[in-house]
């Protein structure tokens, strides 16, 4: 199945002309979304948290940030840019009551839509723009005239309007200058999920750990181990990126191309497909969401406990102690 692809001559800011899009969110999307709307002519009101970082950055930016009641209330188009694990209880506290005919939600992700941890009245559109990239990007990309490729998808369509608003508001971001793709609530979702845990963070994290555990527990040197199973892998990727398999493989000598057909299928084994196909499984039946929202719920002890674990691992220790001798990565740390 192949979805529509639209353009810019497939949107019309015409269908946003007269509307306020409130932003609850300044973040990395709220504040992207937002910029490039203001810039392309569209009205906006931008909600956060007052005292909040991302409250200075809105203010800094030419805006005056109200409460997410407020925002809801004078908005005609609501896009949710805060957490999924945040969103249910701030649609039910402030933004539900001031929902009404003729208005639309929207979101850049289809997690609570799809797992109905929002349900919203069918007398409101329901739509979502989703960049395929994040909210530095989108705004980079916008000002320098491009665009990050979006996603669309339309789960309730109570105006007859809502594929035009939602293309609009995709324009107004950039996304029409690359491509917007037509997908559904629950193919954006499933997707999104799958890749981030069996390939984007969960798949990658774990084959760089391994595989740098295997050379450090052979006697290899622990920094060459790091620039082989981590630094390097920035280079293959930037050439997937621009080319896909073919050109990396085009790209790498012939013995990393020899390497890459003979023993990558030793490691992805027909064993590594079908823990993937469980992991689909469980995104598909819910059960991935129903255990992140009651590991939410419970206070993330799960999270902060691995994620205080793994600053500790020593791949960590040692990209801390490289990276410190190469000032042109530009070495970053997250905060404690």
């Amino acid at each position: 199945m192949t979805g529509r692809m639209y353009f810019e001559k497939d949107a019309d800011l015409a269908h946003l002309a007269g509307k306020t899009v409130a932003i609850i969110g300044y973040g990395s999307q709220g504040h992207a979304q937002a910029l490039n709307l203001r810039d392309s002519g569209i009205k906006v009101l931008v909600s956060e948290l007052p005292g909040t970082v991302n409250f200075n950055f809105a203010k800094e930016h030419g805006f005056t940030p109200v409460s997410a009641a407020e925002a809801a209330a004078k908005g005609d188009v609501i896009q949710l840019l805060i957490p999924d694990t945040i969103q249910p209880a701030v649609y039910r506290s402030d933004v539900a009551p001031h929902l009404k005919a003729g208005k639309a939600l929207m979101f850049s992700h289809g997690f609570n839509i799809h797992y109905r941890c929002i349900e919203a009245p069918k007398n409101v559109d329901v739509f979502m723009i989703a960049p395929k990239g994040p909210g530095h990007l989108v705004r980079s990309e916008f000002e320098r005239g491009a665009g990050v490729p979006c996603l669309v998808a339309v789960e309730q369509n109570a105006s007859g309007k809502a594929l035009d608003i939602a293309l609009a508001y995709a324009k107004g971001i950039g996304g029409t200058r690359a491509v917007v793709m037509e997908t559904t609530f629950k193919e954006e979702t499933e997707t999104d999920l799958f890749g981030e845990q069996v390939c984007l963070c969960g798949g990658a994290s774990e084959l760089v750990k391994a595989a740098f555990t295997t050379l450090v527990e052979a006697g290899y040197q622990e920094e060459i181990a790091y620039f082989e199973c981590l630094h390097e892998l920035k280079l293959i990727v930037e050439l997937l990126y621009q080319g896909g398999l073919s050109w990396m493989r085009y790209s790498v000598s012939d013995t990393a191309e020899y390497g890459d057909y003979s023993r990558g299928p030793r490691v992805i084994t027909a064993q590594v497909k079908d823990e993937m196909r469980r992991i689909l499984a469980e995104i598909q039946d819910g059960s991935f969401a129903r255990e992140w929202i009651l590991e939410n719920q419970a206070g993330a002890p799960f999270l902060k406990r691995r994620r205080a674990l793994g600053r500790q691992e020593k791949l960590e220790e040692v990209g801390r102690r490289v990276r410190k001798c190469m000032p042109f990565v530009k070495p970053k740390e997250p905060p404690e």
